[in-house]
């Protein structure tokens, strides 16, 4: 493993980010190296790839890719973290993408003011974290720690959970209010 130690953080840079594919993956394809809120540059990022994949892929294909996107992103986000020897760094975008494409699988089709909407909850929900979703962000940033020494694999891959974990949860939170929203309306 070629990761660096955590007393020397990488500051990622293009050059740095597509070096390898997991770097890449995690940072969104670049959309994490945003210096304004890359979080909302890489959740506008899988919105924009959700929007052209509707045109090649099926449900079905979506489904497929969300699940393994899931899996890839406990790997990617939690290596790529051990190689900056941060614990959530922001740039790492991949969990929002993920996340993101799961709103859009289950309200699409719809208007564009309903993905707006889906949008603009969900990335309140990310980057307040309430209630819940704060819960679960803590839990995991007390119980993950930057050792000195190379983490073993499973440590790596529950620290890729606890990277995406939290923005599942801000997922599902914005297709709860975006289903009472739908009931409202009907």
């Amino acid at each position: 493993m070629n990761s660096a130690p955590p007393s020397s953080p990488v500051n990622p840079n293009f050059k740095w980010v597509f070096q390898t594919a997991g770097r890449t993956i995690a940072f969104g394809f670049g959309s994490g190296l945003s210096h304004i809120a890359p979080g909302t540059a890489g959740t506008l990022w899988a919105w924009a790839a959700f929007l052209v994949g509707e045109y090649f892929l099926s449900t079905e294909d979506f489904v497929w890719i969300i699940g393994g996107g899931i899996l890839l992103g406990c790997w990617v986000c939690g290596h790529v973290s051990e190689e900056l020897g941060r614990k959530d760094f922001g740039g790492i975008v991949w969990d929002e993408i993920v996340a993101f494409w799961l709103i859009l699988i289950f309200i699409m089709p719809t208007n564009i003011w309903m993905q707006i909407l889906a949008f603009i909850l969900f990335r309140f929900f990310d980057a307040v974290k309430p209630g819940p979703i704060g819960m679960i962000d803590r839990h995991f940033k007390n119980i993950d720690s930057t050792p000195s020494t190379p983490s073993s694999i499973p440590q790596i891959i529950w620290r890729g959970v606890g990277i995406m974990v939290d923005d599942f949860a801000a997922a599902f939170f914005t297709l709860l209010i975006m289903a009472l929203i739908q009931v409202m309306v009907r």
